[in-house]
């Protein structure tokens, strides 16, 4: 069923999100709004120090008041290649850069009010270099052993979405075990 947008509404246009409301009509004529955040998409970077060792990060979470455990990641910048996106955000959170970085698949976190859609990358043959925080980031590199990362997700010590399906879905169609 396809609905034909009326008018669309911005309540908010910032860095990186922008809020607006779609006013859309069914093909029945009924009318409603839907509340859409906008964002550019993002990437999610799945760092191996080696095939039994991955890089998480214990990163600050303003909006949900706490620290997370993640896979690195950030936002595309415009116009920018995800693939060149996911080597900035991995030398930038975790001061590593990957000689070799592989597709791996792309989401979207929460389509039902957000269009962000997330690209997924694994980083292999990585050299330690300096890291280079934003302003605001409050970020921890931690080395992992990999199945002890799939534990933690069963016991909700990891929480994150896009690092759940990242290190599941690299678990069960990537890695060699």
């Amino acid at each position: 069923m396809a609905f034909q947008m009326i008018e669309r509404q911005v309540i908010y246009d910032g860095k990186k999100v922008r809020l607006e409301i779609h006013r859309l009509e069914d093909e029945q004529g009924k009318k409603f709004a839907a509340e859409v955040v906008q964002h550019p998409g993002a990437v999610v970077i799945l760092p191996l120090l080696d095939s039994d060792t991955v890089l998480l990060i214990k990163n600050y979470r303003h909006a949900v008041g706490q620290y997370l455990l993640e896979l690195p990641a950030g936002t595309l910048n415009k116009g920018e290649p995800p693939m060149n996106a996911a080597g900035r955000e991995l030398l930038e959170e975790t001061g590593y850069l990957a000689h070799r970085i592989q597709p791996i698949l792309s989401f979207f976190a929460s389509p039902g009010i957000l269009s962000e859609k997330l690209h997924l990358f694994a980083a292999y043959d990585l050299q330690k270099r300096q890291s280079a925080l934003e302003l605001g980031e409050d970020i921890e590199v931690q080395e992992t052993p990999f199945n002890a990362a799939i534990d933690m997700i069963r016991d909700g010590a990891i929480q994150d979405a896009k690092t759940i399906a990242g290190l599941l879905s690299y678990d069960r169609w990537w890695r060699t075990k």
